[in-house]
């Protein structure tokens, strides 16, 4: 009987350890926003994941309105070459696969999409932003046509919509991507997404690939907080917020010198923006006339230009702001909005703080022996050519014309190095 129950509980250890080390497991990532170099290298990490870890897939849920064109043909690269299969889902309804997400999308081993989402518009506006004759747009756009219609074959989607997409823009929505086998199904949540998947064969590097995926455990794979944190400082709004912001900085501590902490502040902001900057298609001409904008705005501080430095300033800065951004996708773009508010708020405070500092000169001097005079003391020691004084809470040696006693009040006339010369307080001397 015991060796019955051993027998009995071998058999069911060893039905659970098969279990366990059949289980599968299918990464999940969200790709959500305009595609930058942040977005690739949470992408490379995911996949790096999947493949070490020994996934079943990686679902990448996207939602992008487009990107950079660099960027993107990296992460189709990566995905044609994947040791694991990549699933891409459009997703939640409501999102969109634009322009980059197209070139993703087509490249993916299995490509669907919720209901109420849309497809398209490839169209490459440029390269680095820059006006192109008809030669370079041609060249462009037919290069863009061949990198999504070898996706198209590789994968057996459909190359003629794909064409049109780059050529006239063309968007269409789920349900006639899927009817025009542009993806593969229609799946408005991840469990839909998983069991639909199920039992496909997919094209990998090194041959065909059953996906089963049906009763596989899900695991995100999220930013790490290094990289929600570039995430956040590489928006070009933030990137041009941040280098303003240290503007204000560093013109408070050359305005009040010894205050630190506005330099501190600014000089960090600054870096950071620079950093920001690294992961952007930046225009260097917008980012010169920036740095012309902060060298004006910091010599208004110690320049009487009645405004002129500060205008030219604010002027450099809003066109800056507008020429920033290497490229023409809106979503890369920095806000007109922000450069608006943000220059108006740097101006705002340059005007007080110049007018202040012109105040400040104008005003009379109120230190030394120039603030001391015509001020009221009281003799301390008898003034017979000389004495002592009490003035402006001090002790002062003093010198008159006549003599006075202890105890007397005198006006302050002048003063050179240590004494001042005194007269009597309505003394016919005096003045």
């Amino acid at each position: 009987m015991n060796l019955r129950r051993a027998f009995i509980c071998l058999a069911v250890c060893l039905t659970l350890f098969s279990h366990v080390a059949t289980a599968r497991v299918v990464k999940v990532m969200t790709l959500d926003g305009p595609i930058g170099a942040i977005t690739l290298k949470h992408f490379e990490r995911a996949l790096h994941v999947a493949e070490t870890e020994g996934a079943e897939a990686l679902v990448v849920q996207l939602n992008t309105p487009g990107g950079v064109m660099e960027t993107t043909l990296r992460i189709t690269t990566a995905i044609m070459n994947a040791k694991v299969p990549v699933i891409v889902h459009v997703y939640p309804s409501g999102g969109r696969a634009a322009s980059a997400g197209v070139y993703i999308t087509y490249a993916a081993h299995v490509a669907a999409m919720a209901s109420s989402t849309n497809i398209g518009s490839a169209t490459p506006v440029s390269m680095g932003g820059e006006k192109m004759d008809s030669a370079l747009v041609k060249k462009i756009v037919n290069d863009a046509v061949a990198n999504l219609q070898g996706a198209a074959e590789r994968r057996g989607r459909n190359r003629y919509w794909a064409e049109r997409a780059v050529r006239d823009g063309v968007s269409i929505t789920a349900s006639e991507a899927v009817d025009s086998n542009i993806v593969d199904f229609m799946a408005e949540n991840l469990g839909e997404l998983l069991e639909k998947a199920d039992g496909r064969v997919v094209k990998m590097v090194d041959g065909d690939d059953t996906l089963h995926t049906k009763d596989a455990t899900t695991e995100r794979v999220d930013k790490t907080f290094s990289e929600a944190i570039l995430d956040v400082i590489t928006s070009p709004n933030i990137v041009f917020i941040l280098f303003s912001l240290g503007t204000l900085g560093l013109a408070i501590e050359l305005y009040n010198p010894g205050a630190i902490l506005p330099g501190i502040v600014g000089g960090i902001c600054i870096i950071v923006a620079l950093l920001g900057m690294q992961a952007l298609p930046l225009n260097y001409a917008g980012l010169a006339l920036i740095i012309l904008a902060i060298i004006l705005f910091l010599l208004e501080i110690k320049v009487t230009s009645y405004g002129m430095l500060t205008i030219g300033g604010i002027i450099a800065l809003i066109l800056g702001g507008l020429m920033l951004i290497d490229s023409p996708e809106p979503t890369l773009q920095v806000s007109k909005s922000i450069i608006i508010t943000v220059s108006l708020c740097v101006a705002a405070f340059l005007v007080f703080a110049v007018g202040f500092v012109v105040k400040s000169r104008r005003k009379q001097v109120e230190t030394g022996f120039e603030g001391l005079v015509g001020q009221i003391g009281k003799v301390k020691e008898t003034i017979d050519g000389d004495g002592m004084v009490f003035v402006a809470g001090a002790l002062w040696h003093a010198m008159a014309e006549e003599k006075i006693q202890v105890g007397e009040k005198v006006r302050v006339l002048s003063g050179e190095h240590t004494t001042l010369k005194v007269a009597k307080l309505n003394s016919h001397k005096e003045g």
